[in-house]
């Protein structure tokens, strides 16, 4: 069975992506469950940069280990874009006021910064771009969007991250709180791991 080795130890991202990669054919592992362990230093200046430098670089250990040198390596660089905010946190999401300052303290910090803007001038999205790099040496990037406002205050359990405040006016709720199937179809993440899918699915097939 192929091998897919996704570079991160999230578990909430791991069920999302083994949700979408279900029927695949491969073998889907967290870069944790593989056993790797590096720190890379994402240092690219937009999404797709920062997924691609992990994905070669964890590609590039996965190759001196015999059970993953054919394994095909994805990463990706996710995060909130708020327009009146000049597009903060952007690719510093994770690491905006610390990282490990507390997502409800960064949340109430954002509400904080747009209080009194009105909806029309909320506008926001989540960014999810997903890198792959192939045992051939070729790469490919992808990128998804999940278009929103941010709310007016901390609401949902279901979600992660700045899900709490991501509001979307077409649903009535924020992200955390959809169920997680319906995230999965809307969200940024989920339109990036579809469109991935799409080129596994010709890479993957048996040659004739």
């Amino acid at each position: 069975m192929k091998k897919i080795i996704f570079a991160t130890g999230n578990e909430h991202k791991m069920a999302e992506i083994r949700m979408i990669f279900a029927d695949l054919g491969a073998e889907v592992l967290s870069q944790r469950e593989a056993g790797i362990q590096a720190d890379v230093v994402e240092d690219g200046s937009t999404f797709e940069e920062n997924a691609m430098i992990k994905a070669t670089e964890i590609a590039k250990i996965a190759t001196g280990i015999p059970q993953y040198k054919d394994a095909v390596i994805l990463a990706d660089d996710s995060g909130l874009e708020i327009d009146y905010l000049n597009k903060e946190p952007g690719i510093y999401s994770a690491r905006y006021m610390g990282e490990d300052t507390s997502y409800d303290i960064k949340n109430q910090a954002l509400l904080d910064r747009l209080n009194g803007v009105p909806d029309e001038k909320r506008t926001a999205r989540f960014v999810c771009a997903i890198g792959a790099a192939f045992p051939d040496g070729s790469t490919q990037v992808v990128r998804g969007t999940m278009e929103g406002i941010i709310g007016h205050e901390i609401a949902g359990e279901n979600g992660f991250g700045y899900d709490p405040i991501f509001f979307l006016p077409e649903h009535g709720c924020t992200s955390a709180q959809l169920a997680p199937e319906k995230k999965n179809e809307l969200s940024h993440r989920g339109e990036g791991l579809r469109k991935m899918r799409i080129i596994l699915e010709e890479k993957m097939k048996p040659e004739k």
